[in-house]
């Protein structure tokens, strides 16, 4: 009796735990791309080592790309069919592939910026236009540093024209910066932190010091996302389940933070890992349908925040024109979890 009582009782915990997929039903695969060793990729390991795909009845496949513009530029081969990476290159994958941002990863305003070494430090802090005017800024172009960067320069009355820019990945801006061979770099955490730690770096005027919103963005290949509807939101369910969980647990959580950069060959002290979670604000399924419902011909917060970084982008001269928001942000998959019961209750869960 007490084993049957056991089994029905597991039979019951699965049936709700797999949000309605049924049991023994093949698991459906999906590709997922992103940046390792960055804070709002975390939910991919948490979901992984938790077994929340499964759940869900998704059979995740990883790719990996050191930046936005390689990561987006590999949507064409179809390598990938969801993912998470900066608003900057979110917007140039409209323009160039048909991708269509779904949500937000995480406010990374605070995160992204402009960077100097001791003396750089020193200078910016007596004259900050001064300080910048004919300097060489390593930094990666079409970024959300990038962004930072310029939106920096303008809060110093400065133009692009009146600095050097020069186009460098992160792992080699970290090198240029450990090595004094740079004294000002645009870079994004955890990278911010490493040369802060190892360099004595400081940075020194943040997007969010500039007045500019710097979101990460969920994506999904606009092809992919009108065939599969269903995986894209259930997609959506298991990340924005990683977010309730983390913030809830956050000791736990940095444990596998730590884990997690450690892979890809990130090493931070527990004082800058804690400060991810500080200043880098998540938002859940709630906080998300909110700020990009559009309200008639009124645009959402997140079209405000994607129509600056469009006309950042046409002023790069990366496109030749600012595409319109409401072509490429969409909350269709975010309101499909909503309406979901058991994908709601999913993505809310924090045990």
């Amino acid at each position: 009796m007490k084993r049957a009582i056991t089994s029905l009782a597991l039979t019951a915990a699965v049936a709700f735990a797999t949000a309605g997929v049924a049991s023994g039903q093949a698991l459906t695969p999906i590709k997922i791309s992103y940046q390792p060793s960055l804070y709002w990729a975390m939910p991919f390991h948490v979901a992984t080592e938790k077994g929340w795909w499964k759940e869900v009845g998704l059979a995740p496949e990883f790719s990996t790309f050191p930046a936005g513009v390689p990561q987006i530029a590999a949507s064409a081969a179809k390598s990938w069919d969801v993912g998470g990476t900066g608003s900057v290159p979110a917007v140039l994958g409209h323009v160039r592939f048909g991708i269509k941002t779904i949500g937000i990863t995480n406010d990374e305003s605070d995160a992204n910026g402009l960077v100097g070494s001791a003396k750089a430090a020193a200078d910016f802090a007596k004259n900050p236009a001064e300080a910048l005017r004919g300097k060489t800024i390593t930094l990666t172009q079409n970024s959300t540093a990038d962004f930072a960067v310029q939106s920096c320069l303008k809060k110093y009355g400065l133009k692009k024209s009146d600095v050097v820019m020069k186009n460098l990945g992160q792992a080699e801006i970290i090198s240029a910066m450990s090595s004094n061979n740079s004294d000002l770099s645009g870079m994004w955490a955890p990278n911010t932190y490493t040369v802060e730690e190892k360099a004595g770096a400081k940075m020194l005027c943040s997007g969010k010091d500039a007045g500019a919103i710097v979101p990460g963005a969920l994506i999904a290949r606009g092809d992919y996302a009108k065939d599969n509807p269903q995986n894209v939101a259930k997609f959506l369910a298991v990340y924005l389940r990683a977010w309730s969980w983390m913030n809830a647990n956050r000791p736990e959580a940095i444990k596998m933070m730590k884990d997690f950069y450690a892979k890809g060959g990130v090493t931070l002290s527990d004082a800058a890992m804690n400060k991810e979670f500080q200043t880098r604000p998540t938002f859940n399924l709630a906080a998300q349908l909110s700020m990009m419902a559009r309200q008639g011909n009124s645009p959402s917060r997140v079209d405000g925040w994607f129509d600056e970084l469009s006309a950042f982008i046409k002023e790069t001269g990366a496109v030749p024109a600012a595409p319109k928001t409401s072509d490429f942000v969409t909350d269709e998959f975010m309101k499909l979890v909503n309406a979901d019961p058991k994908l709601r209750e999913f993505a809310n869960n924090t045990k």
